[in-house]
C-alpha cells in the first residue's frame, strides 16, 4: 500500500473508449491541498487573527456591560461590530478545519476504492478552493470605507421604458447576488415607472465588506436587445446608473443644517397593501446646497422616514465628500485614470449573447446567469482592477 502522500499524489485514472484504455495523470491532490493551505496562511497573516481574536474579547467584554443598552446607538454599534469580528474569526476557523479534513477525505476514499466518495471529496476541495479565492479578493480591500454596509441606488437613464425595465431587472440581479450570499438587504425606496419597470430604487445591504464588494458595480449599464414592448422588435440600446456609497457610522460626524434641507411628504406608490396609498407617510429630502434628494417610503410612519431618508442623506453627503478629496488627490498626482467612467459594463442579448465588463475586459456568454446574480466573477475582477489601478500609497 502506498503511503498516503505517494496515495494522493501518484492516483492514475483509466478512462475506457472502443475498447482502448487511456491513462490520465489525476488530480495531484497533495499539492492542490498544500497551494491552498498556503494561500490561507498568507491570508491569516493579512487579516491578523490574533488581533482578530483580541478584539472579539474586548467586545465581548464591552457588550457584557451591564448598562450597555441605555445609550441604544452605542449598544448597537458594539454588538455589530463584535458579531462582524465573530464571523471573520468563524470563517478563517472553518476554511482552517476543512482544508485539515480534506487529506483523510481523499485517503479514506482511495483506500476503500469508493468513488462516490472520492467524488464527494473533490466536490469539498473545489468549494473549499472557492471559498478562499472570495476571501483572498476580501483582503483587497483595505479602502476607509468598505468594511461597511451599502447604500445602493438604481435609475433609469436614456431609453424611456426599455431603459425603467432595465433598471428593474439590474434591481433583480442585485437582489438575486444577495440572496446567494445571504446578505441582508433592506429596501428603502422605489419609484415605479408608468408603463413598466421602475424610474429608480434605493437599498441597504447589511454584510462584512458589502461596500468595499460592491462599490465596483457603481457606473452605466448599458443593454443591447430586442425590446418586447416594440410592436417592430427592433434591437433597441438602453442605460441604467448605479450608485454606491457606504453607509454613515456614528462617528462620520455629517453636519446637516435644517435650513439647507426642504422636507415633502407624498403618498407611498407603488404596489398596493395595507397601509399603501391611505396617508402621507412617505417622505423626500432634498438637499438645496448638494442638490441631492432621498426619499424613504418602506416605513409604516412619517418620523420613521424621515429618520431613515436623513440617514440615507448623510451617507450620500459622505461619498461626496470623500470623492471631492479623492478629486483633490487625482489632481495633485495628475491621475484621471480612477475615474469609474460612464459606461462600465454590457449586456448584449441580440444578435449574439454577451456581457462585459468594459474597465476589466472580464466577459461571459451566460446572460442568464449574470442576470440572475452570478455576477462573482465580475466583481472580482472587479476589485482587483481597482486594486492595480489604484495609486500605491492610497485606497
Amino acid at each position: 500500500m502506498l503511503n498516503s502522500t505517494l496515495a494522493l499524489r501518484h492516483r492514475v485514472i483509466v478512462i475506457a473508449n472502443n475498447g482502448y484504455s487511456f491513462p490520465v495523470a489525476a488530480r495531484e491532490y497533495d499539492l492542490e491541498i498544500a497551494g491552498l493551505d498556503a494561500t490561507l496562511v498568507s491570508i491569516e497573516k493579512v487579516l491578523n487573527l490574533p488581533k482578530l481574536r483580541q478584539d472579539a474579547q474586548v467586545f465581548e467584554e464591552a457588550a457584557g456591560v451591564p448598562n450597555l443598552w441605555d445609550d441604544p446607538e452605542n449598544a448597537q454599534k458594539v454588538t455589530s461590530r463584535l458579531s462582524r469580528v465573530q464571523s471573520e474569526i468563524k470563517r478563517l476557523v472553518d476554511l482552517r478545519q476543512r482544508i485539515e479534513d480534506l487529506p483523510i477525505l481523499i485517503e479514506l476514499a482511495q483506500n476503500e476504492s469508493d468513488q462516490v466518495a472520492l467524488a464527494d471529496a473533490e466536490r469539498e476541495l473545489d468549494s473549499v478552493k472557492k471559498a478562499i479565492g472570495e476571501l483572498e479578493v476580501q483582503t483587497l480591500l483595505n479602502g476607509e470605507y468598505d468594511e461597511r454596509d451599502a447604500l445602493i441606488t438604481i435609475r433609469s437613464e436614456a431609453g424611456g421604458v426599455e431603459a425603467a425595465d432595465w433598471a428593474e431587472a439590474l434591481m433583480r440581479m442585485y437582489l438575486r447576488y444577495c440572496e446567494r450570499h445571504n446578505f441582508k438587504v433592506d429596501v428603502l425606496e422605489t419609484s415605479y415607472a408608468e408603463e413598466a419597470g421602475i424610474k429608480s430604487t434605493t437599498f441597504r445591504v447589511s454584510a462584512p465588506y458589502a461596500y468595499g464588494t460592491l462599490s465596483v458595480e457603481q457606473g452605466t449599464h448599458r443593454l443591447v436587445r430586442i425590446s418586447p414592448f416594440d410592436s417592430q422588435s427592433r434591437r433597441h440600446t438602453s442605460f441604467a446608473g448605479v450608485e454606491v456609497v457606504p453607509v454613515v457610522d456614528q462617528s462620520d460626524h455629517i453636519e446637516i443644517d435644517d435650513k439647507d434641507i426642504r422636507v415633502d411628504v407624498y403618498r407611498s406608490s407603488g404596489p398596493g397593501g395595507q397601509g399603501v396609498n391611505t396617508t402621507d407617510s412617505a417622505v423626500r429630502i432634498t438637499h438645496m446646497t448638494t442638490g441631492i434628494v432621498v426619499s424613504c417610503q418602506n416605513e409604516r410612519s412619517q418620523i420613521q422616514n424621515k429618520a431613515t431618508a436623513m440617514a440615507v442623506l448623510q451617507s450620500k453627503l459622505l461619498e461626496r465628500r470623500r470623492q471631492e478629496e479623492q478629486a483633490k488627490i487625482n489632481a495633485l498626482k495628475g491621475d484621471n485614470s480612477g475615474s469609474w467612467g460612464n459606461q462600465m459594463r454590457s449586456y448584449v442579448l441580440h444578435p449574439y449573447q454577451m456581457v462585459k465588463d468594459l474597465r476589466t475586459d472580464h466577459e461571459t456568454g451566460n446572460t442568464a446567469a449574470v442576470l440572475n446574480g452570478e455576477i462573482d466573477d465580475f466583481i472580482e475582477a472587479g476589485i482587483r482592477w481597482r486594486r492595480s489601478s489604484a495609486p500605491s500609497d492610497s485606497q
